[in-house]
């Protein structure tokens, strides 16, 4: 959607909590305590009065029924107002960049001028799930289910399953998440050197943003209960390893070629999704467990509204709101989508690709990221390796570093971009982009308040 200029909706600031490694520091905590704690963090450090916010979308991708509508229940626990609506919405790894999205179309159409827009996921509280019809008598009730409980693993029509495993694996194309990494990487012939050369850079980039503060600016540690359970990102910490010994990364083995399944394996189920290539002209295998982003819990939040409202408030403005896009490609295929998606956002905002100053791109493998890179440069001419090697991408690292908790990444990179702005007041012009499982790219343009 492409935005008129006259009043613009503006992004005002944003917070978010650490990202805790799964089953690590955050692990006990539920999504909705994650997501309350990153809306009071917000509203405290704008010190504003909650009642101004009239509306509030949370992305989510784990949705269970431990909180229907989390957004809803976000506003309840959080101290906005009881008669605000709250939606929740579901678009894999990118739902945080359609609440932002759907925060400005609900301003644009009228019904709310301020509103509150983020993303949470605790990957850590992903269930097992018994997945049948009631209709089954072993899982008739709950007694039932207990009585049977033995017997569910080989009951007819009975499927127990991991959730985690499950949402990460693409029902149409019938692979996963790294499976389509790997597709991408042998379409785009980006080699195994290349992606841990570029997971080692992020990781850096990440760690020296750490050091100098940079990530202080917008998170706030995690405390529940009086106690302090996590005051940055855990991930980088975890492996900080991987920056003073960059040979473990290059060491690390490939998933996709192992007694258990190899290589021939693969090619036999998912070449046919390797467009213009066999097995024969194919590259080696390259995507690792280190050149791939890592599970994560957390949460973020930004406050949506328009420039006038914001003056009329007396609010700071961080980003203005130019366009966005969210484009629809091949699932095996995904991660390659922000390259289309953001062609179609600068079309929209009449801004080129060479005139950005920032970009914050999600990082789920390095192969999808430098098959972007090669795809971007290839198809509409944009040279993204350009940016990466001048530090106008991901200069604060990324995804392979901080993690990824699914609903919130969206949110995340809009958070690095407005401070990568703060930073740099040469800046005019950034963009946020990411994929998503099902095969779809979003970008959104924005420029520098």
């Amino acid at each position: 959607m492409k935005l008129s200029s006259d009043d613009p909706i503006v992004i005002i600031d944003g917070a978010r909590t650490p990202i805790g490694q799964v089953a690590k520091a955050l692990a006990g905590v539920t999504p909705v305590d994650l997501m309350t704690q990153a809306v009071k963090n917000l509203t405290a450090k704008l010190k504003i009065d909650p009642a101004i916010v009239e509306s509030c979308v949370i992305g989510w991708v784990g949705q269970d029924v431990s909180a229907p509508n989390i957004a809803r229940v976000t506003i309840l626990k959080s101290g906005l107002r009881t008669e605000i609506p709250g939606f929740t919405v579901q678009c894999n790894c990118v739902s945080s960049i359609e609440a932002v999205a759907s925060a400005a179309k609900q301003i644009l159409a009228g019904e709310a001028s301020v509103v509150l827009a983020g993303g949470v996921e605790s990957m850590s509280t992903f269930p097992y799930t018994i997945q049948g019809s009631r209709a089954n008598k072993a899982l008739r009730s709950m007694q039932t289910v207990k009585d049977q409980w033995a017997n569910l693993w080989n009951a007819e029509g009975v499927k127990v399953s991991d959730t985690t495993e499950q949402g990460l694996t693409d029902p149409i194309r019938s692979i996963n998440m790294a499976g389509t990494a790997e597709v991408c990487a042998q379409i785009y012939d980006v080699s195994r050197d290349e992606q841990d050369q570029y997971t080692i850079e992020t990781f850096k980039r990440c760690v020296e943003g750490q050091k100098r503060g940079f990530y202080k600016t917008h998170v706030q540690p995690f405390s529940q209960n009086g106690a302090t359970l996590l005051e940055s990102d855990e991930y980088p910490q975890l492996r900080a390893s991987l920056v003073e010994k960059p040979a473990l990364v290059t060491k690390a083995p490939v998933l996709f070629d192992s007694p258990a399944y190899t290589f021939q394996n693969f090619w036999r189920d998912f070449g046919k999704y390797v467009t213009g290539k066999t097995a024969a002209n194919g590259a080696k295998p390259s995507v690792t467990l280190f050149n791939s982003c890592p599970r994560s819990d957390g949460a973020s939040a930004v406050l949506v509204t328009r420039l006038s409202k914001a003056k009329t408030l007396k609010l700071p403005t961080s980003a203005i709101v130019r366009s966005w896009s969210f484009y629809g490609n091949d699932p095996a295929h995904m991660g390659v989508g922000p390259a289309l998606a953001a062609d179609e956002a600068l079309q929209r905002a009449q801004i080129s690709f060479d005139k950005l100053d920032q970009i914050e791109l999600h990082e789920p493998f390095a192969a999808t990221v430098l098959s972007i890179f090669k795809l971007g440069q290839q198809k509409f001419g944009h040279n993204w390796n350009a940016k990466w090697k001048d530090k106008k991408l991901n200069p604060n690292g990324g995804t392979l570093a901080m993690g990824h908790p699914l609903g919130a990444t969206g949110t995340r990179l809009l958070l690095n971009l407005i401070y990568a702005f703060k930073e740099n007041s040469s800046s005019k012009y950034g963009l946020i982009a990411g994929c998503s499982g099902g095969g779809i790219g979003a970008a959104m343009i924005f420029e520098k308040a």
